[in-house]
């Protein structure tokens, strides 16, 4: 592929729809490399607004508003970055030939909604997977728990994203505050959620897998090294690399991977999230764009997962290797307000070999993320140890 220059008649357009964090560096990653970026969002402001050629604040789950943005700007590619899409749309788009949806409008559609990959993991590609029903009312989910799934159990909005609307149930009570919770968590409502029973497993990973042009000059599946991580709530807020796995577990995680991504199709970085337990290996969501826990990788691998989708997106070739062990800790607002101001990041910075991201957000809450600490070291436990000093001592208030 030829890149031209920004804002030019050559110039090479991405738009991505959805600008948080995780697109702001992606934003960056791709003008690093000569492209023009225009960044989409609910919002003004957006982290990855502050950093694009061009912003746009839409809501992008309208059908109509979204393709007057794609005629009028006439983006070569286009890179979604949350759920909240008219993913229809994306592929009306696709088809008519203005522009290509990252990695393919299908895989798009397919991994916005909770049940489209979860039926096409379980049901089309047989993949091991939790046991899962769908409800879509409160009876019918009081219904699939008490015939099929029992507790604890865990009801997810079937489009959501970093654990909002999820809720673990342990009885009977749980039922109608989760089916409350999300309703008003999902980015869609749909009426329509998921419950899952609970996996006895070890640990969790995300198993960055990248699709990118190779030597051949056909599409080639890469992964890196896998990443372990903590949520609560459905929430990220630790991660680390690599993650210690046998072999057999590993073969297996990767196997699933590319099964899963090989049929979604195109180009680009998926976050595959898997369930361990010693050799067993269970199959959980897939994000066809960089994941929160893949943060991580900005301190860990010569190639950042944002570099990495750069680069698939444009054809351009990758390296996944590891480059040393790092750890990542989320900076969390603990506090409403919409004038941020940030204290302590000198003494974060003082933690041996520390840094940290603030991603910009223009309001904080008590529990949105509004940075990340990130630290390397000879081995995993000690990377965390820094990682997680390092963001507890920034801290947010209003300014």
């Amino acid at each position: 592929m030829q890149i031209g220059t920004p804002l030019s008649s050559a110039a090479i357009r991405v738009m991505l729809l959805g600008s948080g964090e995780l697109g702001k560096e992606v934003i960056i990653e791709l003008q690093r490399m000569g492209v023009e970026v225009i960044a989409v969002d609910r919002y003004e402001n957006a982290p990855g607004h502050q950093v694009a050629h061009r912003a746009h604040v839409i809501d992008m789950t309208d059908r109509a508003a979204l393709r007057a943005l794609v005629e009028l700007e006439r983006p070569h590619f286009i890179v979604p970055e949350i759920e909240a899409i008219a993913t229809d749309e994306l592929q009306a788009i696709e088809q008519a030939g203005l522009s290509q949806v990252i990695p393919t409008a299908r895989a798009t559609q397919l991994t916005m909604n909770r049940e489209g990959i979860r039926r096409l993991a379980a049901e089309t590609l047989g993949l091991p997977t939790s046991p899962y029903r769908f409800a879509d009312s409160l009876d019918a989910l009081r219904d699939a728990i008490d015939t099929q799934i029992g507790f604890p159990c865990i009801v997810k909005p079937v489009m959501s994203s970093s654990g909002k609307g999820q809720s673990f149930l342990k009885c009977a009570d749980d039922v109608a505050p989760a089916w409350d919770y999300a309703a008003s968590g999902g980015r869609v409502d749909q009426g329509l959620v998921i419950v899952e029973g609970v996996i006895d497993f070890d640990y969790e990973i995300t198993l960055l897998t990248v699709r990118a042009i190779g030597a051949s000059g056909q599409v080639e599946t890469s992964f890196c090294d896998p990443i372990g991580h903590i949520q609560v709530k459905g929430d990220y807020v630790e991660s680390w690399q690599p993650q210690t796995m046998s072999a057999p577990a590993l073969a297996l995680a990767q196997d699933i991977a590319r099964r899963v991504t090989e049929n979604l199709g195109g180009r680009g970085l998926f976050g595959v999230e898997l369930f361990v337990k010693g050799d067993q290996v269970w199959f959980s969501e897939v994000s066809p764009r960089p994941h929160d826990t893949g943060m991580v990788t900005m301190c860990s691998q010569y190639q950042s997962e944002f570099e990495l989708h750069a680069r698939a997106i444009l054809g351009l070739p990758v390296d996944t290797r590891l480059r040393e062990p790092g750890a990542s800790a989320v900076i969390y607002g603990g506090v409403d307000t919409d004038a941020v101001q940030f204290n302590g990041v000198a003494d974060a910075l003082s933690v041996p070999r520390s840094s940290i991201r603030l991603f910009g957000k223009p309001a904080a809450f008590v529990r949105r993320r509004m940075g990340v600490a990130l630290a390397c070291a000879e081995n995993t436990d000690e990377a965390r140890k820094r990682a997680k000093l390092a963001a507890q001592k920034v801290t947010v208030s209003k300014a």
